[in-house]
């Protein structure tokens, strides 16, 4: 096996816990990468949606362009729908994600009827303003970090030899899509990336700074969107501590820069 650690796979989520968008290279801003998780999908008192209680919003396609983003369901009637990266309302309205409460943009009432009649939710679309101070954990921050509409960290990185182990435990392979990671690397042994601290890649300086916990999304097929009872129950065999199932690590950017496919990963 190639010991050389480089990075194999991009991913971006703009409107979270819909499908993730695998891009050749991507900018490295403070709160993420550029477009990730900067839209979300809330319900009508501003909580957040995922595919935790919602496993059908893993059928819905994002695909990036220029200035704009498409949506589209294969499984659905509804016609593919443009979202114009200026395509803002001058309202916002507050929303909730996990213990945070701010404020955030609407961006267009056909735009959240679309995703209502798809969804079957009645359910609204966000964006995050440009000025938008969601600040990452005070117990993990390095310069008080803001962070996207991510879960609580701007990356998460992992190996995929670390998944190729979990595999080879389960009679049904997943795939990394599964956990939705940023930066999949290859190279290196299987959960290397769980004795990291400081890491460049490319020319950008990343700190390690958590693992990230694993919950029921995990068990989400992207491809089909249903749910079953793996590989939560097989990776909480083996990857448990103080009652939390870990798989893969969450990371700051120290610098602003971009990361390509290709690029090696050197600890520092």
């Amino acid at each position: 096996m190639n010991s050389a650690l480089r990075v194999q796979d991009i991913f971006i989520y703009p409107i979270k816990s819909l499908r993730g968008i695998r891009v050749e290279s991507a900018k490295v801003l403070e709160r993420g990468f550029q477009y990730d998780r900067c839209w979300m999908l809330v319900d009508r008192a501003g909580l957040f949606l995922t595919q935790r209680t919602h496993p059908q919003m893993a059928l819905i396609k994002v695909d990036l362009h220029d200035d704009h983003l498409t949506v589209s369901n294969p499984v659905s009637q509804a016609k593919p729908l443009k979202i114009p990266f200026d395509l803002l309302l001058d309202s916002q309205i507050e929303v909730e994600i996990w213990d945070d409460r701010l404020k955030a943009n609407l961006v267009d009432p056909s735009i959240d009827q679309w995703f209502s009649e798809v969804l079957g939710i009645e359910c609204q679309l966000v964006r995050m303003p440009e000025s938008g101070q969601r600040k990452v954990s005070p117990k993990y921050a390095i310069n008080e970090e803001s962070v996207s509409f991510a879960d609580g960290m701007p990356y998460l990185i992992i190996g995929q030899e670390s998944l190729h182990h979990l595999n080879s435990k389960l009679t049904h392979p997943v795939s990394m899509d599964r956990f939705r990671p940023n930066i999949v690397f290859s190279g290196g042994e299987s959960f290397i990336e769980d004795c990291w601290k400081n890491i460049k890649i490319g020319d950008v300086d990343f700190c390690i700074v958590k693992p990230c916990a694993r919950c029921v999304m995990i068990t989400v097929d992207q491809e089909s969107g249903v749910s079953s009872k793996e590989p939560l129950k097989t990776l909480a065999t083996y990857r448990t501590l103080n009652n939390k199932v870990y798989f893969g690590q969450n990371a700051l950017s120290l610098q602003e820069g971009k990361v390509r496919i290709g690029d090696s990963i050197q600890l520092i």
